[in-house]
């Protein structure tokens, strides 16, 4: 399973990030939370700040391109195989920057992908 970290995660179920979250879990996906305040969705984790994290897969984000500046570094610093824009969050900035690193970008739906088999 991939190991994903959610970027604006919360524990408020009406939001994106927290049902990314859960189905990332009911899928088997071991899933790391990124957000604005500590707490949990699903049994997993949601951290504040930018923690050393290693082994990542996908990063996910669910947050606006106004926010990418602040967190482009980090999440290229990650390594991961992937990082996926949802909708509303593309930006051809970070995503050719993260290409020249050799790290995979998608504008897709992590909802959608998880839904039809293709995560």
């Amino acid at each position: 399973m991939k190991k994903t970290v959610v970027i604006g995660a919360s524990e408020n179920p009406e939001r994106y990030a927290f049902k990314a979250m859960t189905s990332l879990k009911k899928h088997g996906h071991e899933v790391i939370g990124l957000g604005l305040k500590e707490g949990e969705v699903a049994g997993s984790m949601i951290l504040t700040g930018k923690p050393e994290l290693s082994g990542i897969d996908t990063v996910t984000l669910y947050i606006g391109p106004a926010k990418h500046p602040e967190w482009m570094d980090y999440l290229i610093g990650l390594k991961p195989k992937r990082i996926i824009f949802n909708p509303g969050t593309e930006n051809d900035e970070f995503a050719s920057k993260a290409s020249k690193q050799g790290i995979e970008c998608i504008e897709a739906c992590t909802l959608v992908m998880l839904s039809i088999g293709n995560f």
